[in-house]
């Protein structure tokens, strides 16, 4: 028990120091963006003194390190500041969005990883027979295949031709739950097709690495049914690295559905993050990348900590 605890305080202590890192990298690309950001937001109409009255309200005027800690300060204590866009606060903006981009992902998540582990086990289980090689093609497809040439190939073959689902992802705040899932069963297909490959290759060689095992050829030996040995027997035992994909996938479902938000006009985080570069709303973008970072990061902890417990093992390294 007291190496798990000092396993999880070394695993947090690690994960607010990476966090602190990319808060730093995070603030240094957008002070280093090219342009100046109170010029781009007034136009080039702008005279000097409003830019530099703008300048003074947004804190340009300020040593890069004075702004930083300033900014980290805030963020510490939940304000993200305010939007230049719109003048509202961003955590409002953002809360909405980061719950659309949430729901997304789970969605996602809730088709790939069934799919995934069902893939990988009858592909352990065939091992070498058309179906493993037929899915190991379509697999390496699916990971070769851009997502947004995935999204619109959708669109155009399941909403335009067909005119089954919706092509455009346009939800909001009183949609209810079953057209909200309608509505997002397009971009959840596309992060579905895009990540179940990696889950599922990943439960093929974790199954078929534990099919030589000693254990495993015993209860072969008994009699067992193959399906059987595989679900109670090499399945338990190769729970570390499945976790460990997929929860590093659904980090992915999360942080990298800019693009498909994007093509599909969906109104998540990552469409918001789009908007708020071509506005040169650097207080909206800086939050954003920092949700994202904060996202990913927690995400690789968790699963970090998941593979220590399922395979307690690798808390005593050699």
């Amino acid at each position: 028990m007291n190496n798990i605890l000092r396993m999880l305080a070394q695993r947090i202590s690690l994960g607010v120091l990476t966090l602190f890192i990319v808060s730093i990298i995070i603030f240094l690309a957008v002070s280093m963006l090219p342009g100046d950001a109170a010029q781009a937001i007034l136009g080039q109409a702008a005279t000097p003194d409003t830019i530099e009255i703008l300048r003074k309200q947004l804190g340009l005027d300020l040593p890069a390190h004075t702004r930083y800690l300033t900014w980290l300060s805030s963020i510490v204590q939940g304000d993200f500041g305010t939007s230049i866009g719109n003048g509202r606060e961003i955590s409002e903006v953002i809360g909405v969005r980061f719950f659309n981009t949430i729901f997304l992902a789970a969605f996602a998540a809730c088709i790939s990883v069934p799919l995934a582990l069902v893939l990988g086990i009858l592909a352990a289980l065939y091992r070498n027979s058309y179906y493993d090689r037929t899915v190991n093609a379509l697999t390496l497809t699916s990971i070769s295949t851009p997502e947004f040439f995935v999204a619109y190939i959708l669109i155009l073959y399941v909403s335009v031709k067909t005119g089954w689902f919706p092509s455009l992802a346009n939800v909001h705040a009183d949609t209810g739950f079953f057209e909200r899932l309608e509505k997002t069963f397009l971009p959840a297909v596309t992060l579905t097709l895009v990540s179940v490959a990696y889950m599922m290759r990943m439960t093929r060689a974790a199954i078929i690495n534990l099919l030589s095992s000693s254990y495993i050829e015993m209860a072969s030996l008994k009699g067992m049914k193959r399906l059987r040995i595989i679900t109670h027997h090499a399945l338990p035992n190769a729970w570390a690295p499945i976790i460990n994909v997929i929860v590093l996938n659904l980090a992915y479902l999360i942080v990298g559905v800019v693009v498909v938000e994007v093509v599909f006009v969906y109104p998540g985080l990552g469409q918001l993050l789009v908007d708020a570069v071509q506005r040169r709303d650097m207080p909206v973008v800086q939050a954003c990348c920092l949700i994202f970072a904060a996202t990913y990061v927690s995400l690789n902890l968790i699963a970090d900590i998941l593979s220590i417990l399922t395979n307690p093992r690798l808390l005593h390294p050699k």
